[in-house]
């Protein structure tokens, strides 16, 4: 219905060559590519937050295995309509309307960030995160659970050396990423690992020694890990997020593409100068020194969110970093990657941004696109804001908590009255988006008691808005 109402802003987005969630899992005979934008009004029966609780409760990742979604992350309550429910940090229900909440009840006693199946095998889910018991099964940061009965497949190793952040799967295997230094046994690939889906043993499929971390004057402690990644429509390829500088034996920094069609899987071609370095670093005293690559010192890792377009031509990525390290605050317009979206060719080169459009100092947490838009949230103010930081510059639009951008231009998509077609509350800032059948579902959160979607509320954590 929005196809024919919205419209769009004129860009003030500075193209970079000129002048720049966790991944939701669709397995691949399930995926679709939607036409989009999708609606702006929410579907108000999905299961929520309340929107009050003694601490804040937050889905980190949302998921569609066959007909049922799955919410992961750090909770204790569940709501539908008037129908109150106990879900420890893990929960399904119907993907379709009612959207009922499913029995499923696994009691996962820490943090769960993440959450995959094997290929279209829905019998079984894996659990990645920082937790050490679900039930009465002792377990560290991985586990394999049965989807109907709640418990622990045994028979899958379940002991990781440091919180996992991130699983995917692909051809029978499961490929977690992470803080730890050795899973199951195997000290062989720290950081990032396949597992065999019956066993939990290192596999071999993933190889890739990861190594480094962030280090320029000034910055906060950092250290190497994996923290997201997003599967392509195909399949076979892979955008890896986290803190290193060298992955598979080449120099890497933020983000990297893996191609899974390879045995073992290896790194791509695909980098660009404006987040790898390898053209240097753009400074105010050489501002053409190559390219503000380094964000603020106390956000060194930025890029941690990223969605590939339906036809995999283009990847879209979400950042934090407040601004380029060692530019003043009030530098406008503002350049680099920081507190942005943006969009690249995925061509396996070296590239350069197609667009960028600034959210004027907020981070992006959350990264999704469809034919029609791409859609980025998190804790934004504003959209289209290259000339404010911390405040809405000349040109600038208010955009809170998720925007939909344009995605020949990267310009925010409109409504009839001349404002952002998207709103939700801001809270802590949505975790992950997934685009399915049904429409663009956000996962968030409700700190200090967010719960608006689209201008609904009611819809504290979890939200859908529709095609």
């Amino acid at each position: 219905m929005y196809r024919n109402s919205w419209r769009l802003a004129a860009t003030t987005s500075v193209a970079a060559a000129a002048a720049f969630g966790f991944a939701g899992y669709v397995p691949a005979s399930q995926a679709v590519t939607p036409p989009g934008p999708v609606q702006a009004a929410p579907i108000t029966s999905t299961p929520h937050f309340p929107a009050s609780t003694s601490t804040t409760e937050q889905v980190r990742q949302i998921a569609q295995c066959g007909n049922t979604m799955y919410a992961v992350g750090t909770f204790t309550t569940i709501k539908r309509q008037s129908t109150t429910y106990t879900r420890n940090n893990v929960f399904s229900f119907s993907a379709t309307a009612p959207y009922a909440v499913s029995a499923w009840a696994p009691v996962v006693n820490g943090t769960v960030n993440s959450i995959t199946f094997n290929g279209s095998n829905c019998a079984d889910a894996y659990l990645g995160g920082k937790f050490t018991a679900i039930g009465a099964t002792t377990v560290k940061d991985i586990a394999e659970v049965d989807t109907t009965t709640g418990n622990v497949v045994t028979a899958f190793g379940h002991s990781a050396a440091g919180q996992v952040e991130t699983l995917i799967s692909y051809n029978n295997h499961i490929i977690a990423g992470g803080y730890f230094t050795g899973i199951n046994g195997s000290t062989a690939d720290p950081f990032m690992v396949s597992l065999n889906p019956t066993t939990g043993k290192d596999d071999g499929f993933v190889h890739l020694g990861i190594t480094g971390s962030y280090q320029f004057p000034g910055v906060s402690a950092n250290s190497t890990n994996i923290y997201n990644q997003s599967v392509s429509h195909s399949g076979s390829l892979d955008l890896v997020m986290g803190d290193f500088t060298t992955v598979g034996g080449l120099p890497r920094q933020q983000i990297f593409m893996l191609d899974l069609s390879t045995t073992p899987a290896s790194v791509t071609g695909w980098t660009s100068p404006q987040f790898d370095g390898s053209q240097g670093e753009a400074t105010p005293q050489n501002p053409n020194n190559g390219y503000p690559y380094e964000c603020a010192t106390v956000e060194p890792f930025y890029i941690q969110a990223a969605a590939w377009s339906p036809n995999d031509s283009t990847i879209y990525i979400g950042t934090t970093g407040y601004h380029p390290n060692g530019w003043p605050t009030g530098s406008y317009p503002r350049n680099g990657l920081c507190d942005a979206a943006a969009s690249f060719r995925s061509t396996q080169v070296s590239v350069l941004s197609n667009w960028i459009n600034y959210t004027g100092c907020d981070s992006l947490y959350a990264a999704a696109a469809d034919s029609g838009a791409a859609y980025f949230a998190g804790h934004e103010r504003w959209s289209m804001n290259p000339s404010g930081c911390d405040f809405q510059g000349s040109g600038a639009y208010a955009s809170p908590g998720i925007e939909g951008l344009n995605t020949g231009s990267g310009s925010l998509l409109l409504n009839g009255q001349g404002t952002s077609l998207y709103t939700r509350a801001r809270g802590l800032g949505a975790d992950d988006m997934l685009v399915t059948s049904a429409g663009l579902w956000i996962a968030s959160d409700n700190d200090a008691g967010s719960e608006m979607c689209g201008g609904v509320n009611g819809l504290a954590g979890l939200c859908l808005l529709p095609y």
